[in-house]
């Protein structure tokens, strides 16, 4: 038994001795950390690190790393991010990779050659990216992840199924592993187009000067999302806004936006989908989440209309008079006295 075991490991020790890398760290800066393994604790970076399957690579709110594979395809990380080299296989016919983003920005630049298969993925823990030979970025903040094409086509897939085409020029979007949203063209000009300018430079061939609009993209992105959600409520693709204010709220902890995303939920679920209690349990979130801020002043009025409209008639009252003494001057102010007259007859 001991010899065949021994022979056993012989016949692997050459197939160890050939494993190559999958790649090195050819550019850094800031403040940058790498472990071995899940398991693994982080440690300083060294210089021109070698890079193998199953190596975790982080950066700190300054920190950026230019990692080459050993095809010359490159992965360029942003700050304030954590990607994981899960697998990755090069041959004369075939080259397949997996890559586990759990936090930030990357910009993943896949080569393509000739007569190659390419089967690489890029993961969060709620979307894929399936790419075969492109450059793209991706953004994964929470539950929720932002693509941008640049070159080729990547094939954007929710964990819980459902895929859609990104082309080059256009962004999708999903969040808690639903479907991605329809891609959409970026248009020059617009606050769409200023966030992948922004995005392109914090992954560019060198770090950018300052983090400040790096940092700010979840946020501008958040914020776009309200317009075009409301466009599409109007456009009557109902689903398709809500879950396009859904990842406003994933992507954003700011108050104004994530109560915007709120009330635009509400309005969807009340004017068009006729669920009075889903669009209700929108509007007490905002008056329950937020102080102070002047969407609560629209939150309770909707809130007191939602009541009225399901017969709740105390409970609508009470939000009307509420209303009054909060807003006494109130630009719902005549429509409320309008009902409480109603209520009160």
């Amino acid at each position: 038994m001991r010899t065949i075991i021994l022979c056993c490991l012989m016949l692997l020790l050459p197939a160890l001795a050939i494993a190559a890398p999958a790649g090195g760290v050819t550019k850094a800066k800031g403040t940058v950390l790498y472990k071995s393994g899940p398991g693994g604790s982080y440690r300083p970076l060294a210089a021109k690190q070698v890079i193998n399957e199953g190596d975790w690579l982080k950066t700190g709110k300054d920190g950026w790393i230019e990692l080459t594979l050993s095809d010359n395809s490159r992965f360029t990380i942003a700050n304030n991010s954590e990607l994981e080299i899960q697998s990755y296989l090069v041959s004369k016919t075939r080259k397949t990779g997996s890559f586990g983003l759990t936090q930030g920005k990357l910009r993943a630049s896949v080569m393509k050659l000739a007569g190659q298969q390419t089967d690489i993925k890029v993961k969060s823990s709620t979307a894929v990216a399936g790419v075969k030979g492109t450059e793209f970025l991706m953004l994964t903040q929470g539950p929720a992840n932002i693509f941008f094409g640049n070159e080729g086509t990547v094939t954007v897939s929710g964990s819980s199924g459902g895929s859609e085409p990104l082309p080059p020029g256009t962004m999708t979007q999903t969040t808690r592993g639903a479907k991605p949203a329809a891609s959409v063209r970026v248009d020059q000009g617009t606050p769409l187009a200023k966030a992948k300018l922004d995005f392109e430079a914090a992954t560019g061939s060198l770090p950018p000067a300052q983090w400040g609009e790096a940092d700010n993209l979840a946020n501008i992105i958040a914020r776009w999302n309200i317009n075009h959600g409301h466009y599409l409520a109007d456009s009557g693709r109902h689903d398709e806004a809500l879950q396009v204010f859904q990842i406003a709220l994933d992507l954003t902890t700011l108050a104004d936006v994530r109560a915007d995303a709120r009330l635009e939920r509400g309005s969807v679920y009340g004017r068009f989908l006729d669920h009075p209690e889903a669009a209700l349990a929108e509007y007490l979130l905002v008056l329950e989440e937020y102080n102070k801020i002047p969407q609560m002043e629209t939150a309770l009025y909707s809130a007191g209309q939602t009541l009225y409209d399901m017969g709740r008639t105390d409970l609508a009252k009470a939000r009307f008079k509420q209303y009054l003494n909060e807003y006494p001057e109130g630009k719902h102010r005549s429509s409320v006295e309008t009902l409480l007259k109603m209520l009160e007859q």
